[in-house]
């Protein structure tokens, strides 16, 4: 079967060995973060409903999970925000119900957890990872760009909500961009804010691959270090892993190009994902860079690959 809603398995800073569901096309989000590796948002939009179809999604996760891979989750995220999809409660239901041995991880921007019929449509995950990348008004237009009407109070609202709804793990995300929510005001901020809705994680991140805005850079590693510090969690590294995948997805060009249309990656990176030489990783990149489908872009942790 081509898979068009699955992606990966990539190897994942954080959850390991994951295998990528993408439910909304690229780029449809509640938000036009400054910082996003998906690209400028094209759809910008709050409203939900089934942007791909919920029986092809289903049917591509039963072919796939069938096979038994050795995954340690299943992650609904990608080319956008994947609570817009009016049926990703149908979905987990259908992984939880008939692949019980797999957790189910849902990446969310947060800005729908105010409605409760998107909170109703995650409980059955395993993990969910919010974002709050600010609490005050200004900084949240500025580095998050939402949707119009869309305010920060909501989406704090929301992850309070959530947090108290959900019986699973939540692991809240912190984007810093520096310049934008790295100030000691905005941090003491989101501290209360986190002391408020009592994650059984934070992560804080910063860039690592290229953004959308190029003036967005990442925040140094020891300034990344004190910040987390201060919010009571952790820095989240760079990608690294020992984990090879399985032979069938080691064969390789559309693999390459279907993960740099998702987020830019450098050729390292690819070669962890596909568990092949960089000598092989490099033939390939040059095969499509020839043909005008990727393009280097140098950053701070070395050359990114990303969509033409």
């Amino acid at each position: 079967m081509a898979y068009r809603h699955l992606f990966g398995p990539v190897h994942s800073r954080r959850l390991g060995v994951s295998l990528g569901v993408d439910l909304v096309p690229q780029k449809t989000c509640t938000f036009d973060c400054v910082y996003c590796e998906c690209g400028k948002t094209t759809c910008l939009t709050c409203e939900r409903r089934e942007y791909v179809p919920t029986d092809r999604v289903i049917a591509e996760l039963d072919a796939y999970l069938a096979t038994a891979p050795d995954l340690d989750y299943v992650t609904f995220a990608g080319s956008g925000e994947p609570t817009l999809h009016s049926g990703i409660g149908e979905i987990i239901g259908f992984i939880k119900d008939r692949y019980p041995r797999y957790r189910v991880a849902v990446l969310t921007g947060s800005a729908l957890l105010s409605d409760p019929d998107v909170r109703a449509a995650l409980m059955r995950a395993d993990l969910v990872v919010p974002s709050l990348d600010a609490v005050s008004e200004e900084v949240f237009l500025h580095l998050n760009r939402p949707h119009q009407g869309l305010t920060v109070g909501q989406v704090l609202e929301g992850v309070l909500a959530f947090s108290r709804e959900f019986p699973g793990e939540v692991w809240l995300e912190v984007f810093i961009a520096p310049g934008f929510n790295d100030t000691g005001e905005e941090l003491q901020r989101l501290k209360d804010a986190i002391a408020a809705i009592g994650p059984d994680r934070v992560q804080v991140n910063t860039l690592d691959r290229p953004g959308t805005d190029i003036r967005v850079r990442p925040a140094a590693p020891l300034a990344l270090e004190r910040i987390a510090a201060t919010l009571g969690g952790e820095a989240i590294g760079a990608a690294c892993t020992d984990r090879a995948l399985p032979p069938e997805e080691r064969d390789a060009v559309e693999v390459i190009l279907a993960t740099i249309r998702r987020r830019p990656c450098t050729s390292s990176d690819l070669a962890a994902l596909l568990g092949i030489r960089p000598a092989e990783v490099a033939k390939r990149l040059r095969v499509l860079e020839a043909a005008g489908l990727i393009e280097p872009v140098r950053e701070t942790r070395g050359i990114f690959y990303r969509a033409a």
